[in-house]
This record gives C-alpha cells, structure tokens and sequence, in this order.
C-alpha cells in the first residue's frame, strides 16, 4: 500500500469509551451519593478523574481526537434531554432545585413522580431513558455539561471532539407526552429544536471545539420520506450556521441506506459510517453515491460491540478501498466502545493462547491506531501487528475448544417437529387450569429476589476459600427459605425460588455450559449503575449436567403451591453474550436451545408444574432493517420452541420479556407458543395489553403492574389502576398479576411493601369480577 501525503495521512479515533473505570468507580460513588455516603462534589471529582484517565488512555495509545460528552452518570439520551431543556413538567421543580438530584430521579423516579420509560438502545443491550415531548414543549439550550469537558479536555492538552446525539436521533427517540394527543409526533418539533442545537454548536466553539460529532444512527432504520427529507432540512439548517464548529455526522450499527445520499450532499464536514458485519453494504453504498469528495469519512472497520480480534488485513483492504472515495480518510470502531469491557488484560483466568484472540476496549483502541498507521504509512510500518494477527486468527480458526461434532451431529438430526408443543394451546390451557388449580388473576413475580449483602459476600467468601461449597449451599437454602416463606405470608400464588444462586441470568448458565468463557472483569453497562459480565461463546454448545433442578427441587419442597422452574431462553443467552462470529447464529441458537432442551426436560422429571424460560432480549436483537427481520425471527421463535416444546401439555411453559418496543413483535411472540408471557407494562401505562389485544393475542399474559426499576413503592391504588387498564384489554381468565422484571436490583424494604400491595390489588379486583363471590 502507498503512503498517502502528509496532509492526507489518516487518523485514530473513537466514539466513546467506558464509562465505569477499571474497578466500576463511578458505579460505587454514585450508588454512594444516593445513599449519603458521597457528595455531590465528590461525586462529581471521582466522574472527573475517570474521565481525565479516559482521555490519557487514548492519546497515549495514538488517539488523535478524544471524545467528550460521552460520559455520563447515567444515561446519554438523558444528559441530552437535560441538554436541550425537555425535561417533564412533574420533574421540572426537582431539577430547578437541585439538578443532579433531578436529573437522578428523572431516570429513577421518585415516590412522587414516576421516572421516564426505559428501554433498548437500538438492537444492543444498553437501555436509555426515553425523552418526552409534546405540542407544549419549550426547549431551551443548557450546554453547560458539554462546554464544561471541552474546556476540561483542551486544558489538559488534548483535542476534544464532543459526542451529542443528533436531533433527528432525539426526537425519533421520545415519545409523546402523557396527554399529547394520540396523533402527535415528536419529530414535527424538530424546527422548534434546531435553534437550540444551533446554540448549543455556538457555544462548543466558543470554547475551543474544532469539531462536534452528532450521532444519528436512527437513520439507519426504514425511514419514511418524510423522515429522511426531516434529516436533509436539519442539516441544511446545522450545516448552514456560521462561525461553527465542523460537523461530523455518526450512524452506526447497519447501513445507513435511504439517508446516505441525503447526508452526503448535505452542507456537513464529515461522515461516519459502520463497515461492520451487515453495515459492510456501506462500502457498495457510498460508491454508488459518488464518495464523500470534499469530506472527511470516518470509516468505522473495527467491531465496537463484540470481542474478537480484527482481521487487520480485511480491514485494511476496505480501507484502501475508500480512500478513493473520500479526500480524507480516518480510522474508527464502528461505534462507541461503551457496549465491551475495558480491558481483556485484566483476565488472568483464560488461557493466554484465548485471550489472544480477544479485543476489549483498550485493544481496540489499539486496532484502531494499527489501521491508522497502516493507512498512513503503509503496511510495511505494521508489519510486525499482522503477522501476529494472523496467527491470532489461525490460531482461533483450527482450535478444538471450537467444534465438537457430537453438538454438530445432534444439531442437524432436529427436525420441525421438535419444535412444536404435542397438543394446541387450547387443549393445554384446560389440562393446567385443572392441574394447578389457580384463582382468577394469579399473582406471580418474575423470578429474582433482592441480591442482598449477604448474598454477595457469600460468593465472595467462597471464590476466596474462606468457606467451601457445603457452607455456601447452606447460606443459599437459607435465602431460599426466607423467600418462599415470604412469598406464601404475602399470598402470591406461583412462587419462585429466588434464584440466590445466581449473580446474573446467563453468566449462571453460561458457566455450566460447554462452548462459553467467562470473565472476571468483563464489565459493560446495561443501564444506570447496572453493569453485567456477559459471558463470551466460543465454541459449541452442551449441557454436561443439570443446572438448576436442585434449588428448585428444594425450594418447591417447602410449600404446596407451585414453583416455577427459571431458565434464560436461547436468544438471550446469545443476545446478552459476546457470540462467536465465525458461524451462523441461528445454528448457535439450536445448540443452546438444545441444551436448555435438556434442562426443561430435568426440570419436569422432578415435579415442577411451571417452567419459565426468559427471553428479555428477543426484541433488542431484531434487525434494524425490516428486510432482515424475517429470517432473524424464524430462527429466534424456532430456538425457544425447541427448548420448550418437550414436555407434557399440563406443564405450564412461561416466558419473560422486558423494556422493549413490543409492537414490532407481537405475531413473533404468538409464535414463541408459550402459555404465559410477562412483559414490561408499567412505565408504559399498560401499552403492551393494548397491543396484545389489538393483534388479538389467544393466550396468558402477565403485564407488570410494579416497575422495578424505580426505588418508589407503587400504592394498592395506583397497582390496582393499572391492573384495570390491564382488564380493559385482557379478559380476566387470561391475565396474571406481575411485576415488571426480576427483582434482584431491589431492597428488600420496597419488595416487601411493593409486592403486598400487588397481591392486595389483585384481590380487589377480583373481588369485582362476575365470577367471584
């Protein structure tokens, strides 16, 4: 490869970094300051140092522009909302007040007001809070968060390029607010909006920012013409500003399609676009266009959201290829490196040969900075990396942690049948109905208890050797005691065990399974100060034993009424787990499925009635494109039906799903055929029930009534109200009484109370029912 001139040669960069630190310091300071054991301002020295190690990190590692405004205490979309002066009028006196302590109950809520409804950030497993606007909205620029680290940044010596969500982006994001009439969409607001953004670019220059980066990766969705023609007038109005800084457009996570040629004519300084996975279709995209002449293309060819090495010389070879098609070429990962954990040097506990084939932040960085200088320079200066590299990836490719082909034989004996219950939902719903015996309305919860102190010490005590396995599985049935003996004095009618055993709902699993590593210090945000480990699949998938049969075994051992068995469903087992790339994920699904296949069929030998496999995530995992959807949903409903479709018809089969927008699904959720389904309900004022019922949904449903992700407890009032809205969409044969999610973020304080109460609504409105005297 030749070296581009000096003027042209290409840069590193990123679009984000990890918010957390190396040992979650900002989860610790500000879980810290809401109990009163941090300051604000020592809250805010504590963000401020992770943020300065942040930005050192990269520029010694030959980032040329670090990010700023990426950092957040909690929820980027939030700090925008907060930017932009949306905040919802029964928060408004609370931020005015005090805006840290505002801007956290607008994301936890407070016992009086309700927080703003969360959900998945795109297909990924990062959850952000959702704006609302409506026809009142008065926006109003508040730039003090972003300026404050540029300045932070340029004092420091480095060269800041602040992070903002786009406003195209904002608005497809919210949602109307309560009252805006049904007709309302948010983005008709974006003129009312761009002034602000026009301020805000203003105000950023001002203090020393040669270029802000505005993502937009709604664009690479279906967008409607009226859609993309709202893109094109936000950047003709951004792009036509004076005295502003330049402006680099972000898309990420697929192909930005319709809206490629409307930002590359646009009035804007640069472009960045994913070249991952089905994002490659950029490449053919933007030569179709006629390139980027005249613009910087920031060419995102490193993976942000998975594990694996990069193939440098694949990159490489895309990235000669655009330097055709764009006067100036720079090298990125293909989105923020928010969605990996920070460093795989940290993970002394996998074999070295592996971790070689591993890339967490601070190596992608790395990557990044290799291409960079390949690009530049030419591949002579990198000669040493690739060499290495390819070996990484023989290495990798001919490993036997990889292939088992017991797994592969099983796989391919599966037929359709399988995947089917032996007798329609009808016929079952009678067979459990008289086998289980349950009231109107079952009260039921989702499957965790709090994860007390206790709990975490216990494990800790037993990975330091300061107790064996006896002494721990004594301290487990102890909890599990304590939970089923709650359970009956609180009257719910299907218990759980609460699932002390468990740190995580797939770590749990993936450490009993064939095919899977696990970290140490794998850390990534989910959302807030909630931070997973999510477990690597890099091989094929088996169960060698059972997995969870004994704790339910035990628990239902103590009561009468049934326990339901608790299992993480295929597609989340994928979805909240870096997955391998080098083959298919639909054959990786039938591994997993198979293997949970197994443990339903445990779990049903030793008694248990009710069954619930967990699959939160198959809404997050939908591609982004209606065209890819179809496959996508065959393979995931097919998985899940495989797992559950084994046992006897009076075998109550449950799943869970969570913090999603459910309406792009709901025939896949119908396909799922499981008996019962609980889905997140409460933030969204009983949505999901409407849409239930509006695609006439035949079976079981469980809207949650108590939203778990706020500290404040819902009265027997208020649960009672939206139980009622539940009725109006949910004849009562069919409805469960639930909460939202599970419940192992939680106090035990608030549990109690929160789900006394649920029981005491669901008695209520029993009491109402024709059928019940």
């Amino acid at each position: 490869m030749t070296a581009k001139p000096a003027a042209m040669a290409a840069r590193a960069t990123v679009y984000g970094y990890p918010r957390q630190g190396p040992n979650r310091e900002l989860k610790k300071a500000i879980e810290g300051y809401w109990k009163g054991r941090v300051t604000a301002e020592g809250l805010r020295e504590v963000a401020a140092g992770l943020r300065r190690a942040n930005w050192r990190q990269l520029a010694d590692a030959g980032i040329h522009e670090v990010p700023t405004g990426d950092f957040s205490y909690y929820d980027h979309v939030l700090d925008t909302t907060v930017m932009v002066g949306a905040i919802p009028a029964r928060h408004r006196a609370a931020a005015e007040a005090d805006p840290l302590g505002g801007y956290f109950a607008m994301a936890r809520g407070t016992q009086e007001a309700a927080p703003l409804e969360m959900t998945k950030w795109f297909d990924t497993n990062y959850h952000y809070l959702v704006p609302e606007v409506g026809p009142d909205t008065v926006f109003a620029a508040d730039s003090a968060k972003q300026v404050a680290e540029v300045r932070e940044a340029l004092a420091l010596g480095h060269t800041p390029r602040p992070v903002l969500v786009g406003p195209v982006t904002y608005l497809l994001l919210a949602k109307p607010a309560p009252g805006a009439a049904a007709y309302f969409e948010p983005l008709a607001l974006l003129d009312r909006l761009l002034p602000v953004y026009a301020e805000i670019l203003n105000d950023l220059r001002a203090a020393g920012a040669q270029w802000v980066q505005l993502d937009e990766p709604s664009l690479v969705q279906d967008r409607t013409p009226a859609e993309l023609n709202a893109a094109a007038r936000a950047y003709r109005h951004l792009g036509g500003l004076t005295d502003r800084p330049k402006l680099l457009v972000a898309s990420y996570f697929d192909r930005l399609g319709e809206a490629l040629p409307v930002l590359a004519k646009a009035p804007i300084d640069g472009l960045a676009l994913d070249f991952t996975g089905v994002a490659a279709a950029n490449l053919g995209a933007l030569a179709a266009v006629g390139g980027l002449p005249g613009k910087r293309l920031v060419a995102g060819v490193v993976d942000g959201r998975n594990v694996w090495v990069n193939d440098l010389e694949k990159s490489l070879s895309t990235l000669g290829t655009l330097l055709g098609l764009a006067d100036w070429v720079d090298v990125a990962a293909s989105c923020s490196l928010l969605h990996v954990p920070l460093d795989a040097a940290a993970e002394r506990d996998i074999e070295p040969q592996i971790l070689r084939w591993l890339a967490f932040a601070r190596q992608k960085t790395g990557e990044v900075v290799t291409l960079a200088r390949g690009l530049a320079q030419g591949t002579g200066t990198i000669a040493a990396e690739l060499a290495a590299n390819r070996a990484d990836l023989a290495s990798r490719a001919v490993s036997r942690i990889t292939r088992d082909p017991a797994v592969r034989a099983r796989t391919a004996a599966v037929t359709a049948a399988d995947a089917r219950r032996s007798q329609p939902y009808a016929e079952r719903a009678t067979a459990q109905r008289t086998h289980l015996r349950l009231p109107p309305l079952p009260t039921t919860t989702i499957g965790s208890f709090p994860q007390t102190d206790e709990l975490r010490a216990a494990r800790a005590d037993l990975r330091a050797g300061r107790i064996d396995q006896a002494t721990y599985e004594e301290r487990i049935e102890a909890e599990i005691r304590e939970v089923i003996s709650f359970q009956e004095k609180a009257g719910l009618d299907v218990l759980v065990h609460g699932e002390p055993e468990r740190s995580d709902m797939v770590q749990y699993f993936a450490e009993q399974l064939t095919g899977y590593l696990a970290t140490r210090h794998g850390w990534v945000q989910s959302y807030g100060t909630r931070y997973v480990r999510p477990p690597i699949l890099a091989g094929d998938v088996s169960r060698p034993e059972p997995m969870t049969a004994r704790w339910t075994t035990y628990a239902q051992s103590l009561t009468d009424r049934p326990v339901k068995g608790m299992l993480t469903g295929p597609v989340t087992m994928l979805a909240w787990s870096f997955v391998r790339d080098d083959q298919p994920l639909a054959e990786t699904a039938r591994q997993v499925a198979l293997a949970l296949r197994d443990e339903v069929g445990d779990l049903e030998a030793v008694g248990t009635s009710v069954i619930q496999v967990d699959e939160p995530a198959l809404r997050e995992t939908l591609p982004l494109r209606a065209a890819d959807r179809p496959e996508y949903l065959a393979w995931a409903t097919a998985a899940f039906r495989l797992t559950t479709s084994g046992v006897r018809p009076d075998t109550q089969i449950h799943t869970h799903m969570c913090y999603a927008e459910f309406g792009d699904i709901v025939r896949a959720i119908d396909d799922l055929d499981a008996d019962v389904i609980s889905l997140e309900a409460a933030r969204s004022h009983m949505q999901v029930a409407r849409e239930l019922a509006e695609h006439g949904y035949p079976r079981e449903a469980g809207p949650g009534v108590y939203d778990i992700h706020s500290p404040r407890v819902p009265g027997v009032a208020e649960t009672t109200a939206l139980l009622h809205k539940g009725l109006e969409a949910i004849p009562a044969e069919r409805l469960w009484v639930n909460p939202d999610c599970g419940l192992k973020t939680r106090g035990w304080p608030e549990v109690r109370a929160s789900l006394e109460n649920l029981v005491a609504a669901a008695r209520e409105a029993r009491s109402g029912l024709p059928s019940v005297t």
